[in-house]
This record gives C-alpha cells, structure tokens and sequence, in this order.
C-alpha cells in the first residue's frame, strides 16, 4: 500500500467508475435497438417489467428500476403517449396508481424479444463471467 493519502483519489482505484462507464456503455449499444421500438433504454425497462406481470403499481416499479417518482413519472406519461401503457388510480386505495399494458404495449413483447439476443452478441464476457458479474452486481446492490 502506497503512503500516499492522496492514492485513494485516484480514478483506477474507485469501483464506482468502472460501474459507470460500464453501463454508460452498455446502454449505448441497447440505443440502435430501442430505437427500432422507440423506447428509450429506461422505458424498456419498465416494459420488462410490465410484461413479466401487469398491472403493477407505480411505486413497486420505482422500487424495483431504482428510480425517484421524478424520474418515474414522465418516463411513464410518455409510454401512456405511446399507447404502451395506461394509468389508473387503485379502487383499492385511490392514493395509489396502477399501470396496466395495452394490447399495443403487449404486442411490442413480439418485436423486443430480439433485443436480449442481440444484446448478447456485443458482450465480450463468457456465459461464467457474464453470471459471476451479475451476481456480484446484485450482491453489491444487496438483493442476494
């Protein structure tokens, strides 16, 4: 270990970059893919997430995507804009808000099933790696 206090501000020493640049990185290359949807690389996302189960409420979705209501909220107007998605307030409870697919949101599931596929021919990482690191990155976020 160096004696230098001021090592510990060096970027190749920080985890946080490569975490950073790494998934800068990775969404670019979603970008020519999504495109083809016309989802931004959040939208997506979130329609991943409605496909694997709708309706859902907005705040177990922003829980889940790791995103504030301030980012949650446009994000969702425009799929709403897009015929993707549609917002009602829970007859439950009228404080809470669901978001259900439309058949257009559902019939977008047919042309994105491409996108992990393709997704998966720009990652230079073996299957073993490509698991270890998903692993370890949901061990860091502390969801294993």
């Amino acid at each position: 270990m160096s004696d230098n206090k001021y090592d510990c501000l060096k970027l190749k020493g920080q985890l946080c970059f490569p975490l950073y640049a790494a998934a800068r990185e990775t969404i670019k290359l979603y970008k020519p893919h999504l495109d083809k949807l016309n989802l931004t690389y959040t939208q997506y996302i979130a329609m991943m997430l409605l496909w694997e189960k709708s309706p859902r409420n907005v705040k177990e979705l922003g829980d889940e995507l790791y995103l504030d209501s301030g980012t949650l909220t446009p994000m969702l107007k425009k799929l709403e804009a897009k015929g993707y998605i549609v917002r009602t307030r829970s007859q439950e409870d009228e404080r809470n808000l669901n978001v259900s697919l439309t058949e257009k949101g559902e019939a977008l599931k047919e042309e994105a099933v491409v996108v992990p596929h393709e997704m998966a021919k720009c990652v230079n990482l073996s299957m073993e790696e490509c698991l270890e690191l998903y692993n370890g990155l949901y061990k860091l976020l502390g969801k294993q």
